[in-house]
């Protein structure tokens, strides 16, 4: 048990920070505005921005994790995201811009090495468990960020709120050093990074039948999470007449809809070893959230609302673990770290797609309603044909 507990507490509170870094500024946004000069909804893209860096970063985490090591890498990576929550305190459009870049780049070798971490210490009986416990630092960090950011906010301004951010990206960071000599045993210093390694990676996930479906379905499942995420906020403030604490808490409710959904979906997989067909029916569910959503008006009850947005964070923020210990399940043997980055290649490709085409139909005039909507539909499609095909049985 000592070898699992600690590489998942580890692993865990690494993706927290680091997920947490990644949602601040949409949180913010409508106190940022103003002051960076640009609207809400174009800085909810921060998000967008960040992930179409990660696409490329997460094709070098495969290669970096085993010259560096699983602990090195994630230093790195929070210290990365310190750095970005520095630049965007700044100010500046420009420099703004620059940290959504150092963030995605800190972000994209997290997961890659923590699947590296969880693949060596999991037993094969508790995959989908452990990395649905691991990957509860998403919504973890969403909700510190909900929570947390707009106090900040209200007492010492956004510039205040992305420095302490960072800080607490550097203090996790320096905390996980004492288990670098285990975890990083196996490390390859002599190994150069090449080219190569892109394709090699994107070769990992493309030539195997069931990680090229996990891929694509996650390229839709991640692209309306982070719609939803990212623009929640803004949604709530502008259109629903909620204040940004409010609006912050909601946030919140989801995030922890999404820590109770991905440790109940990983539990279930596990238990009733179908995680294909427990992957269709989040999927469904996510889809219907997003119809719920869309019809949010001012005069919703807040009860009602706050219902959808935890049935909504429990299955957009819910479906991560399952898919990744899937993803480590069909990996050759030894390259769960190379099959989970070019898996997050598509990943991420739905992030930065989907946010995109929602802050454009919103900018166009045709509304939240609209962009959610939009954002639900394929997601609906993957989840039908996932429980249609009954992948089940080649799981």
């Amino acid at each position: 048990m000592r070898s699992t507990l600690f590489p998942l507490a580890a692993t865990t509170a690494v993706q927290m920070l680091a997920s947490m870094a990644l949602v601040t500024v949409p949180v913010f946004a409508p106190a940022a505005a103003r002051d960076i000069g640009v609207s809400a909804a174009l800085l909810g893209l921060f998000v967008s921005v960040s992930y179409c860096t990660s696409m490329v970063s997460s094709l070098f985490a495969g290669a970096l994790v085993r010259r560096g090591g699983a602990i090195r890498v994630s230093q790195w990576s929070l210290g990365l995201c310190a750095l970005g929550m520095a630049s965007v305190a700044a100010g500046s459009p420009v420099l703004v811009f620059a940290g959504a870049v150092l963030v995605g780049i800190g972000y994209a070798p997290i997961t890659p090495a923590s699947s590296h971490i969880l693949a060596r210490t999991t037993p094969p009986s508790m995959m989908s468990l452990v990395f649905s416990l691991k990957q509860t630092g998403v919504p973890l960090g969403g909700a510190a960020a909900g929570a947390l950011v707009p106090v900040l906010v209200l007492w010492g301004g956004w510039r205040f709120a992305a420095l302490a951010v960072g800080l607490a990206c550097l203090a996790v960071a320096l905390l996980t050093q004492p288990l670098r000599r285990e975890l990083d045993d196996d490390r390859e210093p002599a190994r150069r990074l090449a080219s190569g390694d892109l394709l090699a990676v994107l070769r990992t996930t493309l030539r195997d039948p069931m990680l090229r479906r996990l891929a694509l379905c996650s390229f839709c499942f991640a692209g309306l999470q982070l719609s939803f995420v990212s623009f929640l906020v803004t949604y709530l403030t502008t259109s629903i007449a909620y204040s940004l604490v409010a609006a912050g808490l909601m946030l919140t409710v989801a995030q922890v809809g999404g820590t109770v959904g991905r440790i109940a979906f990983g539990a279930i997989a596990d238990r009733t070893r179908r995680p294909m067909r427990v992957l269709g029916v989040v999927g469904a569910g996510m889809a219907l959230c997003a119809v719920a959503t869309a019809f949010f008006s001012p005069g919703t009850p807040a009860a009602w609302i706050a219902t959808v947005c935890a049935v909504f964070g429990a299955t957009a923020i819910g479906w991560n673990g399952v898919f990744l210990a899937q993803v480590a399940r069909f990996a050759p043997a030894g390259e769960a770290s190379a099959a989970t980055a070019g898996a997050l290649f598509f990943t991420y490709a739905g992030v930065v797609v989907f946010p995109t085409i929602f802050a454009v139909l919103v900018e166009s005039g045709a509304g939240y309603a609209a962009a959610f909507l939009a954002c639900a539909s394929p997601a609906a499609a993957c989840a039908l044909w996932l429980l249609a095909r009954h992948l089940d049985s080649a799981s």
